[in-house]
């Protein structure tokens, strides 16, 4: 397996308000969306205090039936209001598992026409001042809004299963190293593993692409996801999606996905708030492997209160 390759000289982000994590893919069926609504609700989990939230740039409404509490409302304030007004303070709804999320707009065209400037969308997050974690998941393609998610984010994690993922990552990758952005916002997270399957040379199809990553000088995450028929049930199921922490205990991606939020947490400065979270405590929990992670007891804690002091330096100039 890889190791997590951290880039110390990258050059400060610009200020803002909170951590921006992106999950981009120019190729769909790859668990982009998968992986950004179960990250959402994963550092919800792990840093209780921290609040987060989820926004989608596309048309879906996958984000809808995964944190809406209540049926769809005609006349209901979405992400195009937002973009309007400038600012998304005032069409963020509380959701499932405790994840705010914006309610996403019944068609894009109009926003992609507003979006000609890179920078809106950083602007409007900067105006919005949430006080927590983002994860923005795109459209499956690079265009205007996706540009916007780049100039956001802090990081962009970027889901390759094959090679036809690869090579659209590599899009990607030379789309930031030809802008003022540069590469190293970006992370490659291995998902839909099958540690069966073969490529051409012989090898498993994991050690080739992981060894083409590498080869390319790519930042990655060295924990990956597992292919998981019971996961994808989750997905596909119903019309209403579920969570990997919640109902696919027992599998792999269970504790991968753990795993995977650790190290984005780590990414950002804030693994050592996840951990002091992660101290077993009152009330009922979550067992993982050998670490009990709480499920609903409020920490009043080091993790708070470091929380609120990183934050508070990101607000400062």
């Amino acid at each position: 397996m890889g190791t997590f390759r951290v880039v110390t000289d990258a050059p400060p982000a610009p200020p803002r308000c909170a951590p921006v994590l992106v999950v981009s893919s120019n190729k769909g069926g790859v668990g982009k969306t998968t992986l950004a609504v179960n990250l959402a609700i994963y550092v919800r989990a792990l840093l209780e205090d921290l609040p987060v939230l989820a926004v989608g740039l596309d048309d879906q409404e996958t984000l809808d039936r995964m944190f809406a509490l209540g049926l769809h409302k005609s006349g209901e304030r979405n992400l195009k209001h937002g973009w309007a007004q400038r600012s998304l303070e005032g069409v963020i709804q509380l959701g499932e598992y405790g994840v705010y999320f914006v309610p996403s707009p019944p068609d894009v065209s109009l926003l992609k026409g507003r979006a000609e400037n890179p920078l809106t969308l950083r602007r409007i997050l900067e105006s919005t001042a949430w006080r927590g974690i983002i994860v923005i998941d795109t459209k499956a393609d690079l265009e205007a809004l996706t540009l916007n998610a780049f100039h956001a984010a802090d990081r962009i994690l970027i889901p390759v299963a094959d090679w036809g993922s690869l090579e659209e990552a590599a899009k990607t990758f030379r789309i930031l190293e030809r802008s003022t952005l540069g590469v190293r916002r970006a992370r490659v997270v291995f998902t839909l593993v099958d540690r069966r399957a073969r490529a051409a040379a012989g090898s498993t199809l994991f050690h080739a692409l992981l060894e083409e990553v590498r080869r390319r000088g790519w930042n990655y995450y060295k924990t990956y996801l597992s292919r998981s028929p019971r996961v994808e049930v989750l997905n596909s199921g119903s019309s209403t999606p579920l969570s990997i922490l919640h109902h696919a205990r027992g599998t792999a991606v269970h504790a991968q996905m753990r795993e995977l939020t650790q190290e984005v947490l780590q990414d950002l400065g804030l693994a050592r708030f996840a951990e002091a979270a992660d101290a077993p405590g009152e009330g009922p929990s979550i067992l993982w492997g050998k670490r009990r992670l709480a499920a609903a007891t409020p920490r009043r804690s080091t993790a708070k209160s470091g929380v609120a002091n990183f934050l508070g330096a990101l607000r400062r100039p």
